[in-house]
């Protein structure tokens, strides 16, 4: 599904961005902002709420990965199975499109009125810890400081909670929070969360080591170029597809410590692992 283009009083910047929202990948964050939401949610509750929180975490997402992709960060040519925003344009209006799409997500959220104050204030505070200095961010540091080295397990979780598994865990308590989920529920699905975001990472890197560019939408084998650390060169491939099919039997069981119809966040669990992309 296209994500809604925000928009912009720079026609280049406009195409630009709708190249990149046009082509949205499996939208993940968001579909799991709105299962989470209709966890926790009242029956007779509009499913519209959660819909502000979804397409700005979609947004962040797309801006990190134009960033990502950049010749001084990962230096990629191919996403989603397209050629990256800077090959198609140029390296500053990538730049700006992430710039501008990070803005807007904080914004969609600040001025969506169906939200209450408390509500709109804590999305914010949330999702801006999560992409920031302690979260996506600080994880994308960590990761390009610790290329050409091995470190150990305990630090590559660490990094990777941070790059990849803070955007995931914010997404599933976004969508607790548009609820007005209790206390339980939100402790619950934290911890359905960061299990999965650690799941999907490692099956990232299988997936990196394993399938083609064609496959995959992006250049396979760049973690190996690049010699970074990654679960398959701390555990070896079987051992590390072993403990992602492990984190995510952790993940439904703490679904299991949820009242209400849990099948929709089980389904994206289980996608998240047993992928081919």
């Amino acid at each position: 599904m296209t994500l809604l283009v925000p928009p912009s009083s720079s026609p280049q910047l406009q195409d630009a961005t709708r190249y990149v929202l046009e082509n949205p990948g499996k939208q993940l964050r968001s579909r799991l902002v709105r299962a989470s939401y209709a966890l926790c949610a009242p029956k007779d509750a509009d499913g519209a709420m959660a819909d502000s929180a979804a397409t700005a975490i979609e947004w962040l997402h797309c801006y990190s990965l134009i960033h990502d992709d950049l010749p001084a960060m990962d230096n990629d040519d191919l996403r989603r199975g397209k050629p990256t925003l800077h090959k198609v344009y140029d390296e500053a209006t990538a730049i700006l499109v992430g710039d501008g799409l990070q803005a807007s997500a904080f914004s969609l959220i600040a001025c969506d009125e169906r939200l209450s104050c408390n509500q709109r204030t804590e999305l914010v505070a949330l999702i801006a810890g999560a992409v920031g200095f302690e979260g996506m961010v600080g994880g994308q540091a960590l990761d390009m400081a610790a290329e050409h080295q091995q470190v150990s397990l305990e630090t590559l979780k660490t990094i990777h909670a941070g790059k990849t598994g803070a955007l995931f865990k914010a997404a599933v308590a976004a969508g607790a929070i548009c609820a007005g989920a209790s206390a339980e529920q939100r402790a619950a699905l934290d911890s359905y969360a960061e299990q999965m975001g650690l799941a999907f990472q490692i099956m990232d890197d299988v997936l990196d080591a394993t399938a083609s560019s064609a496959t995959l939408g992006k250049t396979a084998g760049k973690d190996r170029a690049a010699a970074k650390s990654t679960y398959v060169s701390c555990l070896g491939l079987e051992e590390a597809k072993a403990e992602a099919e492990r984190l995510y039997e952790q993940a439904l069981a703490q679904l299991a410590r949820c009242e209400g119809d849990t099948t929709e966040l089980a389904h994206l669990a289980k996608k998240m692992v047993f992928r081919e992309k």
